[in-house]
Formats: structure tokens, C-alpha cells, sequence
């Protein structure tokens, strides 16, 4: 029996977090994308391969995207999840920048549908299968720090790069390089610890390196920028996470989101 195609739609999306592209053996390169609509709903698009995209399409964070873009059917009942089409993504003006004005600007849409504590997605997740969504963590303690494996797996990449030479994938006829530690947020009383796989990471880590830093150093500037900089006294932080295919009852944080604390309005201390 042949299945009708799913019915496409054309989404605009506020880019919020991309994480940090890997080999994967279905999609060949895996960068999965979130963002929010106008209406703070979250939406998850994948696959992308973004480092292959023309320039004008290679969307950055806090930039509108319109998209033409169709439910996952299959394994991927998630419902924030939709198969883009690449070739119909469009980039919307400028990202709003982080400045104090701005953040504002970002929040709301950012914020709209936030959860109050973690267990409240954990309960909407029970309850209609939400997999994506941001919240507020109470004491972060710690970035964890665990060595992992230098390389992607050999046999994978020998047949990645021979199907990227016959495809002629002049942009990313290698794989990305593979950050050779996993980093993980440690935060509230009972110690919860949520991996962290933003793109931001890979790109903080590498470019120590890329200036000389040794790897170990390179973490511990990662540690330092995401736990001292992003979860400071002075940032309202909170954290996107989401689920993945494989694991949808184990989330990880895709991204962090940090404005700076606002003081108390004058009409806030009136009430």
C-alpha cells in the first residue's frame, strides 16, 4: 500500500538553538534545529544539513526563517517534529541582537509557553508528548566535565567520505571534528545532571584549540564560559531541552538562554 505523502506547511520560525552537527547513518549529518513560532509553540526541524546550505540560507540563532516543512511520520511521534525542505528555507532579516533592549524582544516569543521547574515538562510530556520546551533550573551547581572518544567511529567515516566524494559535497566533504568531551549540567538540590550538546560548545572548544590551547584547557574554558558567564548572578538563565529519537524519555539540554537580571520596575515596587 502506497502512503500519501504528509501534508506540507510553511512555518516561520524564531531560531532559537542548533546542536552541534554529528555522522549519523540515516541522515548522513545530523544538526537538529529548534526554534518557536509567533505564538511560542516549539518546533524541532531536522534533518538539516546546514554546513552544505548556501550561504544566504545558513540561519543563525535569534533569526525568523520561513519554511516549508512536513510532520515526521514513522518512529518520530514527537509533535513538535517536522522534515524541512531545504531548499525552501529563507532567511528573515537580521537576528535580534542580544543587546538589553532586545532581550526583551527575544522573550517574547522565547518565553511565552516556558515551564516553571523541569518536572513541569515532565508532566506535559505525560500528558500530550511534549518533547521540547525551556525552563528556569533552580541552583545550578556545576558543568561536569567526562573525557569521551576522540574520533567518529572508522567504519562510519570511510563510507561517509566516499558517499560525500561521489556526491561532490565540496562544503563538508569531511565530518565535523568531534569534541573529545561530553559536558554536563549539574543543578537543583537533588542533583539532576542534563547533558549539553549546544552547537556553541563545539565551536567554543575548537577555537580555544584552534589558538593553541591544549584540549583540557579548551574544556575548562567551556566549563568556565557556560557556567561562570551564561549561569552568573547577573543572568535570568534558563535552559532549552528537548528529547531525542532514540532516548524520548531522557531529555538534554539543546541550548542555554542567559539575559541579564532587570531590576525592579518603579511600577513593580508600587505593588
Amino acid at each position: 500500500m502506497i502512503q500519501s505523502t504528509p501534508e506540507q506547511r510553511k512555518l516561520r520560525v524564531l531560531i532559537n538553538v542548533k546542536t552541534y552537527p554529528i555522522p549519523f547513518s540515516k541522515y548522513d549529518e545530523l544538526v537538529c534545529t529548534a526554534g518557536v513560532t509567533e505564538t511560542g509553540d516549539f518546533v524541532r526541524l531536522y534533518p538539516i544539513n546546514f554546513r552544505d546550505l548556501p550561504y544566504d540560507k545558513q540561519y543563525k540563532k535569534y533569526q525568523w526563517i520561513k519554511v516549508t516543512a512536513s510532520r515526521h511520520t514513522g518512529r518520530d511521534t514527537r509533535k513538535e517534529s517536522y522534515r524541512p525542505v531545504s531548499e525552501s528555507i529563507r532567511t528573515l532579516g537580521d537576528p535580534i541582537k542580544p543587546n538589553p533592549g532586545n532581550w526583551r524582544g527575544r522573550s517574547q516569543y522565547v518565553l511565552q509557553n516556558k515551564a516553571k521547574y523541569m518536572e513541569d515538562l515532565w508532566k506535559r510530556q505525560k500528558s500530550d508528548q511534549t518533547s521540547l520546551g525551556i525552563f528556569k533550573p533552580r541552583n545550578i551547581r556545576d558543568v561536569v566535565i567526562q573525557p569521551d572518544s576522540s574520533d567518529w567511529n572508522p567504519e562510519f567515516l570511510a563510507a561517509l567520505r566516499q558517499q560525500r566524494i561521489w556526491e561532490d559535497r565540496t562544503n563538508s566533504l569531511e565530518p565535523p571534528r568531534k569534541v573529545p568531551f561530553k559536558f554536563m549540567y549539574r543543578f537543583q538540590c537533588n542533583e539532576h545532571e542534563m547533558s549539553l550538546i549546544d552547537w556553541e560548545v563545539g565551536a567554543l572548544f575548537w577555537r580555544m584549540v584552534d589558538q593553541g590551547r591544549t584540549p583540557e584547557s579548551a574544556a575548562e574554558e567551556v566549563k568556565r564560559k557556560f557556567l561562570e558567564d551564561l549561569c552568573g548572578d547577573d543572568k535570568d538563565t534558563h535552559f532549552f531541552v528537548g528529547t531525542t529519537l532514540n532516548y524520548p524519555k531522557s531529555w538534554i539540554i539543546f541550548g542555554v538562554y542567559y539575559p541579564k537580571v532587570e531590576p525592579p520596575s518603579l511600577f513593580d515596587e508600587i505593588l
